[in-house]
């Protein structure tokens, strides 16, 4: 065979390699929990045996955080299931885990259940956590524990419910990202499928249904992301979609990293993986109008 097309033929068969790769999923859980950072923020008043000197309050959203990869009471952890790692949250401290890259275009999808602890300030309160994407901005920026984001909420009876976090805890103040949602929102701020309607993402807006499974179930969560456009999903179900995101200056948000939540529930995630995607697939497609 001549040069040029031995050439010619390593060439392809070098393209079609990394086309494959870069289309190919990645774990982003492992034993030591490598692709992500730590960031812990204030211990409540009643949390025990802690360093002499740590700074502990009733309130989450003043003093000083504990901060970065200082994972104090192993509130994150690896633990191994059928083989496999599994992320334990134990939820005694609010915080998060937090990916070391930022990440656009792509498909999320993760397995997550409920454990039976929990603790203050929300005992008496809903089983909270939350899967924080296009995070940007410094550490701690919203209440002195997450970054100014797009959230979906992982909350009992309120999986895939939408909420932007600003920057309450910056100085100055930041503002929450911009969105755009389907609905009237005149009775509640729900995401309404077949509203001609649009309304502005602000605060906390609930999903279209609820698909929970029972109490110690998993969960399968999924997140679609293309551009600033951004699909919700529980089990299957399609219950939320948030369009036109732009940061709180009104530039496009398009990428950042991911955070998941410790917020005095204790939890369980398990394969945790990122796809890229040029596209939403069919079904959403086929289900969802965009905005044109």
């Amino acid at each position: 065979m001549k040069t040029k097309q031995l050439f010619l033929l390593f060439a392809c068969i070098g393209m079609a390699a990394f086309s494959q790769k870069k289309g190919q999923s990645i774990a982003l859980l492992d034993k030591d929990l490598s692709n992500f950072d730590i960031w812990l923020s204030i211990p409540h008043s009643s949390v025990t045996d802690l360093p002499e000197g740590t700074y502990q309050s009733d309130k989450m959203n003043s003093g000083e955080p504990i901060g970065l990869n200082n994972n104090l009471k192993n509130v994150f952890s690896i633990i191994e299931e059928n083989g496999e790692p599994v992320l334990k949250i134990t939820g005694e401290i609010f915080g998060c885990i937090s990916s070391k890259a930022s990440y656009s275009n792509y498909h999320l999808s993760v397995l997550f259940k409920w454990g039976d602890k929990k603790w203050e300030p929300r005992l008496d309160k809903k089983r909270d956590s939350g899967i924080l994407y296009h995070c940007y901005g410094p550490h701690g920026r919203f209440w002195n524990t997450w970054k100014t984001c797009l959230e979906y909420q992982v909350q009992e009876s309120d999986l895939g419910d939408f909420i932007p976090l600003g920057g309450n805890s910056a100085k100055p103040k930041v503002g929450s990202p911009i969105t755009d949602i389907r609905g009237g929102f005149k009775e509640e701020k729900r995401f309404d499928p077949n509203s001609e309607v649009y309304s502005e993402g602000k605060g906390y807006i609930h999903a279209a249904s609820e698909h929970d499974k029972p109490h110690g179930e998993w969960n399968l969560l999924e997140i679609y992301v293309i551009g600033n456009n951004a699909v919700h999903l529980v089990n299957g179900e399609i219950v939320m979609v948030v369009e036109n995101a732009r940061k709180h200056d009104g530039t496009i948000l398009n990428e950042g990293e991911i955070q998941i939540q410790s917020e005095a529930a204790e939890c369980y995630y398990k394969q945790l993986t990122l796809t890229p995607i040029k596209k939403f697939p069919k079904f959403i497609s086929k289900n969802v109008r965009f905005k044109e």
